[in-house]
């Protein structure tokens, strides 16, 4: 342990690699105070219709360009330098990545898509975590799970998401042979950017055991069941998979010089092995013991709870025993769309006239519909929406599902559209919070972090009333940096545990918002309404929505 009274100013990084961009964060050991925030832009964003070099990208692909996550590790340097302090007063980098983010990556830890051969091949760049072009392989693994009665499916509730990695890996089996052939390793790209930062060759148990069917007990899947999926593909497992793990707060590895040159810190400073970003955000916002659930949200929403025992519950991402806090069982689960609807909206729905509203005044978009839709009264819309446009990730766990609008008339304006897609996700987490209370979980408080929870009062307060609980909004600007610099502090050796070092914030609650009773009331009705289309078109009584999508894929094709 760092000797404290003799060094009593100490600091931490964190670097939270995101959707769109990436943000590092220096955090003081001492006060829990966050120096400074430094954001880097991916420079290619999120490619879905094809690649820099021409190729055209398949349906549902969401493809990343590994430079970019490169070239925002400067971010680290600029965050150091605006923080004002000296790089030797860091004792630890943690890092978090959205996940499951997948790359194939050569010998020497690199990606395929660096390679001139590989420049125009999608399969040889990172595939973000809401890529889903891998539908019909998710198809198969779960179906080959179920009639091998692979142990493995009831810890992710049942089903497969197409989101994970082993889908993405049997994708570029089956799409690109040669890719898949010249990789030496399938990577998570938390794992990537420490092996890049380290040159050290392990992986996080939570990527694997979270993303890519590993546990414990069990390790990944037989060969065997690898084999059932296409004979040629056994193998991946013992050959494309990491076998080193290491625990949330262990080090991946020392801060080589390569890492160094690009990040300005200490050649040999502890970096820990990567955490899932928004499991980062647990010890961000203090929680890390059972009974609390953090939703998470941005451009999708990411639930999550820890218990003491194993438990089977339908409909969630998985469940890792010290996924996120050592010595206890965490569990994931979510929705695949949040932040992401409030913005198509903007882009698809709403005129002109808005926007020159906004912009006279001086306010976002954004501001400017939550005002126009703030004094309507729950069900005065007559809307109600399925908030599916990126899929269902829980609890139906279907990317094949689409979004829906239902109560459209002549007089519906925008801002109705606006407030439904707000109420929409609303209905979706409570789907996802009373499947947990169901299967036994106990929840005694909720909070929310991220942006989103900071920015929007109206929508917390819909979310309460819709939930009929209290929730309470963290005040952590970057839950997913500010929780990765506590790890990188662990890890560093400043404190003994995650726990230890999650108190330095001191719980801090921005607000706690309270249900009204009237409206909670009316929201239960609208919640039974949003509960029949959502089992109507999510459990099988009606598969419009995916005919449609398959009726749309035979017209791209003609």
């Amino acid at each position: 342990m760092i000797n404290k009274e003799k060094n009593k100013k100490k600091y931490s990084v964190g670097i939270d690699f995101g959707t769109l961009s990436c943000r590092a964060a220096v955090v003081d050991l001492e006060t829990g105070e966050e120096k400074s925030g430094v954001e880097s832009v991916y420079a290619h964003g999120v490619m879905t219709e094809k690649l820099e070099y021409g190729a055209t990208l398949g349906k549902d692909y969401a493809i990343q360009d590994p430079r970019d996550y490169i070239e925002g590790l400067s971010a680290i340097k600029k965050a150091v330098e605006a923080a004002g302090i000296e790089p030797n007063d860091i004792v630890g980098l943690g890092v978090d990545f959205t996940s499951s983010t997948v790359l194939a990556l050569d010998e020497e830890g690199m990606p395929l898509s660096f390679k001139e051969e590989y420049k125009n091949d999608p399969h040889a760049y990172a595939k973000l975590w809401k890529h889903h072009g891998a539908a019909k392989e998710t198809e198969l693994i779960t179906k080959m799970a179920v009639e091998r009665n692979e142990s493995f499916l009831s810890r992710y509730g049942g089903a497969v998401s197409s989101e994970w990695m082993i889908p993405k890996i049997l994708e570029t089996f089956n799409y690109s042979p040669k890719a898949y052939e010249s990789a030496s390793r399938f990577s998570e790209g938390g794992d990537f950017i420490t092996r890049f930062l380290t040159g050290g060759d392990n992986c996080s148990i939570g990527g694997a055991g979270f993303k890519t069917f590993w546990n414990e007990k069990d390790g990944y899947p037989s060969t065997e069941y690898f084999r059932s999926l296409n004979e040629e593909f056994g193998n991946t497992v013992t050959d494309k998979l990491c076998h080193t793990l290491t625990k949330p707060c262990e080090k991946a590895g020392l801060l080589n010089s390569r890492g160094a040159l690009i990040t300005g810190l200490p050649e040999g400073l502890p970096v820990a092995s990567f955490v899932l970003d928004a499991h980062a955000g647990m010890p961000a916002c203090g929680i890390t013991s059972s009974g609390e659930l953090l939703m998470i949200m941005g451009t999708s929403t990411v639930l999550i709870a820890s218990c003491e025992e194993y438990r089977d519950i339908p409909g969630i991402c998985g469940i890792v025993k010290d996924g996120i806090v050592p010595g206890l069982y965490s569990l994931e689960t979510g929705q695949s769309c949040t932040g992401d609807l409030y913005d198509w909206v903007v882009s698809n729905c709403v005129t002109e006239k808005y926007f020159a509203e906004a912009e006279e005044r001086g306010i976002s978009i954004h501001a400017l519909l939550c005002e126009k839709c703030a004094d309507k009264k729950p069900g005065e819309t007559g809307l109600v929406a399925l908030d599916w446009w990126n899929g269902n990730r829980s609890i139906l766990q279907r990317a094949d599902v689409s979004g829906m609008i239902l109560g459209m008339t002549l007089e519906t304006k925008p801002e109705d559209i606006y407030r439904a897609a707000l109420e929409a996700t609303a209905f979706g987490s409570r789907i996802v919070y009373e499947n947990l209370l169901k299967n036994g979980m106990e929840i005694n408080k909720i909070t929310a972090s991220g942006g989103i929870p900071q920015k929007n009062p109206l929508l917390m307060q819909i979310y309460c009333d819709v939930f009929n609980a209290p929730i309470s909004v963290s005040s952590v600007k970057q839950p997913g940096a500010y929780g990765s610099a506590l790890y990188g502090a662990v890890a560093g050796g400043y404190f003994e545990n995650i726990t230890e070092a999650a108190k330095i914030n001191g719980r801090n609650i921005s607000r706690t918002y309270y249900p009204n009773e009237e409206n909670a009331r009316t929201y239960n009705e609208l919640f039974n309404e949003y509960v029949l289309l959502h089992d109507y078109f999510g459990r099988g009584a009606n598969e419009c929505m995916r005919r449609l999508r398959e009726i749309s894929e035979k017209a791209k094709k003609i």
